[in-house]
């Protein structure tokens, strides 16, 4: 009976601050590569692809040109709305004219003066439409999937295209909350990555604001010490992570 209660001791899980401690040991405390901005982009309106330059892997520049919608009918609409408050514009000069002679009355004027409000917000608003009709990177990065092609119908809210910003990559793993005392943003150690077969310098970012309290562990962010073309997010490998003597 004794050897079996052993055996079931052993088998019961350890915390997960005793498994980081145990994984540190090993040599196994691991963690993933992972951008520091990635986005999904998304339709902002429903309309036909006109234009996707851009490939899955190609870097692009804030402010480049993604995707393109066929805009024609909105381009319309604005150059009629403009018209509309040029229009608009000269009755009210009329208007104010026709007041200062005393042939209309202050109705009248602020009538006039209405229509131009109303003109105006007709072309903010279609300006606004046409501007949606690019969607441009929101910052410097690359493409990463793309769920769309040109002469695609797209609703608006769809998923088009993800873009990683890989200017500095961060590692996210668990450690024991006990290591807060010397693990603080600044502490460097390294990385070995396996699918380049290289280590790498980090340092620590951050940690986490709260401790788990029941496993007296908590969340730590570090990121790569330098910019290296070879890694890539979804990368994996192992901390070179060693506790300091006391």
């Amino acid at each position: 009976m004794r050897f079996v209660r052993l055996i079931l001791l052993l088998a019961l899980p350890l915390p997960a601050a005793a498994q980081s401690e145990y994984a540190l040991d090993q040599g196994e405390l691991r963690a993933q590569l992972s951008p520091a901005r990635y986005a999904m982009l998304s339709a902002e309106l429903g309309g036909k692809i006109d234009q996707s330059p851009v490939r899955e892997g190609e870097r692009v520049e804030q402010g480049q040109l993604l995707i393109k919608f066929d805009c024609a009918l909105q381009a319309a609409q604005l150059q009629k709305a403009r018209a509309q408050l040029a229009g608009a514009l000269n009755t009210y000069k009329g208007s104010q004219r026709m007041a200062e002679l005393n042939a209309i009355g202050s109705v009248e004027l602020n009538n006039s003066k209405v229509e131009v409000d109303k003109a105006r917000a007709d072309v903010a608003y279609l300006d606004a439409t046409v501007q949606r009709c690019s969607l441009k990177a929101p910052y410097a990065g690359v493409i990463g999937e793309k769920k769309v092609r040109e002469q695609e119908f797209v609703q608006a809210g769809q998923p088009l295209l993800e873009i990683i910003d890989d200017s500095a990559l961060e590692l996210e793993f668990i450690v024991p909350s006990r290591w807060l005392s010397w693990l603080v943003p600044g502490y460097a150690f390294e990385v070995s990555i396996e699918d380049t077969g290289r280590t790498y310098p980090v340092k620590l970012a951050y940690t986490a604001a709260k401790v788990d309290p029941l496993s007296q562990s908590v969340k730590a962010v570090a990121v790569i010490d330098g910019h290296y073309g070879e890694l890539l997010a979804g990368m994996s490998g192992r901390l070179l992570l060693t506790p300091p003597q006391p």
